[in-house]
């Protein structure tokens, strides 16, 4: 009876057995991986770096335009919608023209009225001239006639005036787009009703663009007397850099509310490629450059309210908590506390935190934005 389970077991165990061996060489390689994992790392340095303060900017459009109706009545199609290109004088949207082409009917009629009475005020004052030169008629009823005739010329001329409002207001009920561009934003849709004045749709040109920042009435100062302000933007290969606007003004007075003053800094063409109106910048206002350690933007770990970087230490990496200062783009992150001069960071705090890694060969010290 004893022996039954025993033979159970045995045929369970056995499997797990034979499984042994093809185990230890699985674990075997991982553990020698594990052990060569190398991270490339790049030696912390003090260099050159502009110094001032920075601000939050958002990206705004030079041209935008926010389209409104000029005509009433009920939105008969919205042909776009938001993310749309369009063109100078494409249709962007159609208001019911019921009441407009009745207004066009009633102006055409008192145009055709109007040129009637002016023939038959034209012929009078010929009769008129004529009886009058053989003597049949006083002068006075010629005098009458002229006056007639120039009355229904003036009538004609008021009646095309008329005509020519009303096919002006029918045209309002296509609403078309003023510049070429993209549509940012639709505040109607099909069926709402439009009144003059009415906001229908928001266009916008890509170029040119600005940074607009808020400058704080304290530091007002400081902005004006800056050599230097940058704007940062991100590239197309993935990392920011730090480009100079085209042109910068200000507007002259303070806001009541928040104290700040709108700095408008206009971008170059090729800065635009990569940013959409609405996108937050960083806006730098330097007064000079200073010495400051920096490491490239790669290096650092952030983990909650952690910010790190692994720091090579023997034949393993130790991860040592930093205090960042300034984003200097392709020149580094400031680092304001927590590493020394020298000390080797590495690249890839990922592959850094495995079990086993070591200190590979560092990068160029010259350039280490751009290693990865």
């Amino acid at each position: 009876m004893n022996s039954l389970p025993r033979l159970i077991s045995l045929a369970i165990a056995r499997p797990v057995y034979r499984l042994w061996p093809f185990l230890g060489a699985l674990v075997v390689p991982v553990a020698f991986a594990q052990s060569q994992v190398q991270v490339q790392v790049v030696a912390a340095q003090v260099r050159l770096v502009g110094v001032g303060f920075e601000l939050d900017g958002v990206i705004q459009p030079v041209k935008q335009s926010t389209v409104s109706a000029q005509a009433g009545g009920r939105v008969a199609t919205l042909v776009v919608q938001a993310g749309d290109k369009v063109r100078a004088g494409q249709v962007l949207a159609t208001i019911d023209d019921r009441e407009a082409q009745t207004g066009v009917q009633r102006s055409q009629a008192e145009v055709a009225q109007a040129q009637a009475a002016l023939r038959n005020a034209q012929a009078n004052y010929d009769r008129t001239r004529d009886l009058q030169s053989k003597g049949f008629v006083s002068a006075a009823a010629l005098d009458t006639a002229d006056s007639q005739l120039k009355g229904a010329s003036a009538g004609r001329d008021q009646a095309g005036a008329g005509a020519r409002q009303s096919a002006l207001a029918q045209s309002f009920t296509r609403v078309t787009a003023p510049f070429d561009g993209w549509v940012l934003q639709t505040h109607v849709e099909a069926g709402d009703l439009a009144v003059p004045g009415k906001p229908l749709l928001t266009v916008y040109a890509p170029l040119p663009i600005r940074a607009v920042v808020q400058v704080p009435v304290s530091r007002a100062s400081q902005a004006q007397a800056a050599n230097q302000v940058e704007v940062l933007v991100p590239l197309k290969s993935g990392p920011t850099q730090w480009i100079r606007p085209v042109s910068r003004s200000s507007v002259p007075t303070a806001d009541p509310v928040s104290q700040t003053i709108e700095w408008r800094l206009e971008l170059p063409p090729e800065a635009a490629q990569n940013l959409l109106p609405g996108q937050q910048v960083r806006v730098r206002f330097a007064a000079g450059q200073t010495q400051r350690m920096v490491v490239p933007i790669s290096a650092v770990l952030r983990r909650g309210e952690l910010t790190a970087v692994y720091v090579a230490s023997g034949k393993g990496f130790v991860l040592k908590a930093v205090r960042l200062g300034s984003d200097h783009g392709a020149d580094g992150v400031e680092v304001a506390a927590g590493l020394s001069a020298g000390d080797l960071v590495a690249l890839d705090p990922a592959r850094a935190g495995l079990a086993g890694a070591t200190a590979g060969p560092a990068a160029a010290a010259s350039t280490p934005a751009a290693a990865k």
